[in-house]
């Protein structure tokens, strides 16, 4: 089953996805694909390691979440995949060239994965337009992958305030 959910920067959409991993009863697997740059990021890491149990095994992937999904999903697992925007920067970064082939790569690895996904994104599209093209590509980009995994995904969460409202499927499933 593939959930995607989606909110604003600190709307409480990572603590929701948290949620729905603890209470599915299975194996939780954390892929992470936020990179230390600076002291801000390396707080908010910080912040988001000490809510997660013990128990849940990390992967850190900022650029070969595809290839981490194929790798790691199983029936008997929740892969919990925070944050799909910074994979969007980091691949733009890196390998801008290569972004649209990995993003449909990582479509397909979601689409087939077996077991239980929750991929946690930030929506992008409700500002204004960008005043430079690598931020318009970003919007461009998010908003265009965030489309095509919703497309395919059972369940797709909207959380405003720290309040989830599933736009897409049951939210009891």
């Amino acid at each position: 089953m593939l959930e995607l959910v989606l909110g604003g920067m600190r709307s409480g959409k990572s603590l929701h996805a948290e949620r729905l991993a603890a209470s599915s009863g299975l194996e939780v697997h954390y892929i992470a694909t936020a990179q230390a740059g600076d002291d801000e990021m390396r707080a908010r890491i910080a912040q988001h390691r000490s809510r997660r149990p013990s128990g849940w095994r990390l992967h850190e992937s900022p650029l070969a979440l595809a290839e981490t999904i194929e790798r790691e999903a199983r029936q008997t697992r929740l892969l919990l995949v925070d944050c799909l925007t910074l994979w969007v920067s980091n691949q733009l970064m890196e390998a801008p060239e290569q972004l649209e082939e990995r993003s449909a790569a990582l479509v397909a690895a979601l689409a087939a994965a077996p077991g239980r996904i929750v991929v946690v994104s930030n929506e992008v599209g409700q500002g204004g337009v960008p005043m430079n093209a690598l931020a318009r590509r970003f919007v461009d980009l998010s908003g265009v992958l965030h489309q095509r995994i919703a497309e395919r995904a059972e369940r797709v969460w909207w959380v405003v305030a720290g309040l989830p409202q599933c736009l897409k499927g049951r939210p009891d499933a």
